[in-house]
């Protein structure tokens, strides 16, 4: 009797862990707190729906995230979660998951191709419109501006540029008088500032597409002893953003939640693993005389 009641437990256990569920994760890069925010975020929905994820860091390389992906669908996970660190490069990644039945969701950052089931992401066109309006407010709709840009290729890039030269196209006495790129990088945006400070003495306002550009910004623009002189406005609400706003070297960064993201793309992923559908509610409305 107790040889059988040990079997039964065995067979029960093997069971469980051979129907467990395990999801991928792939983060475009861990040197950022907003992306260890998401990833601290799915881990606990994990913990909290009791499935296993791999975390893996393509350190802002697209030929490693294509491997790490591989890698992946390798090991047979049941659902991949990506952040894209190219949303054109990351195609190929989830047509070889699509390949081999696995099915995809993209975080923050979309994918230009491939079966995607679920994109989980602020509306980057409004942030980027809220940025401008606000820096429109502060000089009186009137000043030069401009704008480091993220990674190219990258549809968070995109989507915050799209709506920040929109809403200032509003203001026509607010010139955007240059653009480039920092590759959402705290180094790159010191460097890149550096220079547009030396072409363009009379800047008024800086818009990073991120907060690690806006914070390198800051201190090229303490260098050159023009901090309170220019407006920077960041992207995500990190902590070193939030703190900066609080000690008035910012005056603004565009809030996100990378937490919940994370959060909900595990919530979701095994919704769509249990029941085969997602199910998104819409909010109601009561309508009164």
């Amino acid at each position: 009797m107790k040889k059988t009641v040990l079997f039964v437990t065995f067979i029960i256990l093997f069971s469980l862990m051979a129907f467990s569920i395990k999801i991928g994760l792939s983060l475009s890069t861990l040197n950022n707190p907003f992306f260890v925010e998401l990833r601290n975020g799915a881990l606990q929905e994990a913990v909290n729906q009791g499935v296993d994820i791999v975390v893996v860091d393509a350190q802002d390389k697209s030929y490693k995230q294509l491997n790490d992906i591989e890698d992946l669908v390798q090991q047979r996970v049941d659902l991949i979660i990506i952040n894209p660190t190219d949303s054109d490069a990351i195609v190929a990644a989830v047509e070889e998951a699509n390949d081999a039945g696995i099915p995809v969701i993209t975080v923050d950052r979309a994918a230009n191709g491939g079966k995607v089931i679920l994109h989980i992401a602020s509306d980057n066109v409004a942030g980027g419109a809220m940025a401008a309006k606000y820096i429109a407010e502060l000089l009186n709709g009137k000043g030069n501006v401009v704008e480091l840009e993220g990674i190219p290729g990258t549809s968070a890039a995109r989507d915050r540029g799209k709506g920040f030269e929109n809403e200032l196209k509003k203001y026509p006495n607010l010139k955007l008088i240059a653009k480039q790129t920092a590759n959402f990088n705290r180094a790159e945006g010191l460097t890149v500032m550096e220079n547009l400070l030396q072409a363009y003495p009379d800047i008024d306002a800086v818009f990073a597409q991120n907060d690690e550009m806006a914070l390198g910004a800051i201190e090229a623009i303490k260098s050159e002893g023009k901090l309170g002189k220019i407006v920077v406005v960041g992207f995500d609400a990190i902590p070193d953003a939030i703190a900066a706003v609080k000690n008035g070297e910012m005056a603004a960064t565009v809030a996100q939640q990378p937490s919940l993201m994370g959060e909900l793309a595990v919530r979701k992923a095994v919704e769509y693993l249990e029941t085969k559908t997602i199910y998104i509610p819409v909010n109601l409305k009561l309508v009164v005389k």
